[in-house]
């Protein structure tokens, strides 16, 4: 198609899962869900007077950062190419007037901007009217992304797609065979699994812990372990998606959790949201064939993740203790699915050791922090100055659980479960480096991830483990 610059149609750009890889509406859900735990009931009622009359609302209460939203670099790239011979570009979107003002204040693209205003949802057949009556000298070429759009290409005097299927490309393409193809759809189904985090997976393996510590290994406690596994990840999953939608604004403004699909925008908020019901009735599904209190832990567990998510995780001290207990209630997972007596022992040692780990994990936080100049952080109650006492509470129950290990080794009832207790001293020397050395890397700015997870992938983390589970054997067999 040539045109001169008098005649030119303008370039329209659509602006969710176009101009950005996310949707406002949901964004600004999000935002202001963190933010307020009855954003959710006020929406539903809000809901009631029309989807836009709920965007201006959820705009007005919870707008997004524009600096920190998911562009898509391909749009951009070809707004600046038109705009460098010429052409006029206009931001035409359903999402709230407010938010595409803000947006286009933000890049300095666009010569204006359209969008729904309280009354108007300024999508599909509207869009459509809308642009044919604006633009109706000049025409327009419109960049869109979905079925919605399919009535604006219709109206369009040319088309430039984002992400489309194989079969809605076809659609497009009936319509302007000249049609030109952005940034070609990626595997949501990658996307998805890589939000729930199955890497994390790795810290559900404490359900087993019980069997360990019990000396029971028959196939059905291994198989009710391995059940209560496969519910824990699940449940587990679905709270990493829903603290995942929460954090989103925080997220972006981290150097590595920004590449977080949803945060990135590689996985739609949409589909985030739907998954985590369905994970949830899954591990749930699971839970109902052992044992009835498992499932009452896996509530608890569920509970306590989401009351987290929304408000202790800017407690500061108590968030710590809270991470300590989910670490715990894995443990007492364990035993309730396979209907094993936890010893006081057992919790005392869980408890104090991942206290310990939960404080690691807020002192690479906060080292982190401060190599990157910060002070504070967004979700967060801590200062870059609290390092020090995070430090202290670490190593101090840290050791703690090494000496509840130490005066296990003195109980009676040890020498009826091994032959050479004396060995078990061995296991808590090599505890005792163990968790000084990973405060020692936490404090050194090497650990960027939970430290079970970390603890997983070390190498030294790895020979240790193997050697205080050989010391214990070794005390049962000799």
């Amino acid at each position: 198609m040539q045109e001169t610059k008098a005649t030119r149609p303008v370039l329209v750009v659509d602006l969710d899962g176009t101009l950005i890889k996310s949707d406002m509406l949901y964004e600004c859900f999000w935002a202001g869900f963190a933010r307020d735990w009855r954003t959710p009931f006020r929406a539903a009622s809000e809901l009631r007077k029309g989807r836009a009359a709920l965007k201006a609302r959820l705009a007005a209460c919870a707008p997004p950062d524009p600096a920190s939203l998911p562009y898509t670099p391909e749009v951009l790239d070809y707004i600046r190419a038109w705009r460098e011979t010429g052409g006029r570009v206009a931001l035409v979107t359903a999402a709230d007037q407010s938010l595409a003002d803000a947006i286009a204040r933000h890049l300095g693209l666009f010569d204006e901007v359209h969008g729904s205003d309280g009354q108007t949802n300024l999508k599909g057949p509207a869009k459509a009217a809308l642009l044919t009556r604006r633009f109706a000298s000049e025409g327009f070429v419109y960049i869109g992304d979905s079925p919605a759009d399919l009535p604006v290409w219709q109206a369009a005097a040319g088309a430039v797609t984002v992400g489309l299927s194989p079969a809605l490309r076809a659609r497009v393409e009936t319509l302007h065979a000249d049609a030109v193809h952005l940034a070609p759809p990626h595997s949501i189904a990658r996307a998805a699994l890589r939000a729930m985090r199955p890497h994390q997976w790795l810290k559900n393996l404490l359900v087993f812990f019980p069997l360990l510590a019990a000396h029971v290994l028959e196939a059905g406690a291994l198989t009710q372990a391995a059940i209560a596994f496969a519910a824990f990840s699940l449940v587990a999953s679905s709270v990493y998606l829903l603290n995942d939608l929460l954090d989103l604004g925080a997220d972006r403004a981290h150097p590595r959790k920004r590449n977080r699909p949803l945060a990135s925008g590689a996985l739609p908020l949409a589909t985030g949201m739907v998954l985590v019901p369905i994970l949830v009735l899954s591990g749930g599904a699971l839970a109902l064939t052992l044992e009835p209190l498992f499932l009452l832990v896996l509530l608890l567990y569920y509970a306590l993740t989401i009351t987290y998510s929304l408000w202790l995780k800017r407690r500061p001290i108590i968030d710590i203790c809270t991470l300590a207990s989910l670490y715990t209630l894995r443990v007492a997972a364990g035993g309730a699915a396979t209907g094993l007596v936890l010893s006081v022992w057992l919790l005392a040692f869980s408890a104090f050791l991942f206290f310990s780990l939960a404080a690691v994990k807020r002192q690479a936080e906060l080292v982190d922090m401060a190599e990157r100049g910060l002070d504070t952080v967004a979700g967060r109650g801590y200062r870059v100055g609290d390092l020090p006492v995070i430090t202290q509470m670490a190593t101090a129950s840290g050791f703690v659980a090494v000496l509840v290990l130490m005066l296990y080794v003195n109980e009676p009832t040890v020498l009826t479960k091994y032959n050479y207790p004396v060995l078990i001293w061995g296991a808590c020397l090599v505890l005792l480096y163990w968790v000084a050395r990973m405060i020692l890397v936490a404090q050194r700015g090497r650990m960027e991830d939970d430290p079970v997870v970390f603890a997983a992938r070390d190498r030294t983390s790895q020979v240790a483990f193997v050697l205080i589970v050989g010391l214990f054997v070794g005390a049962g067999l000799l």
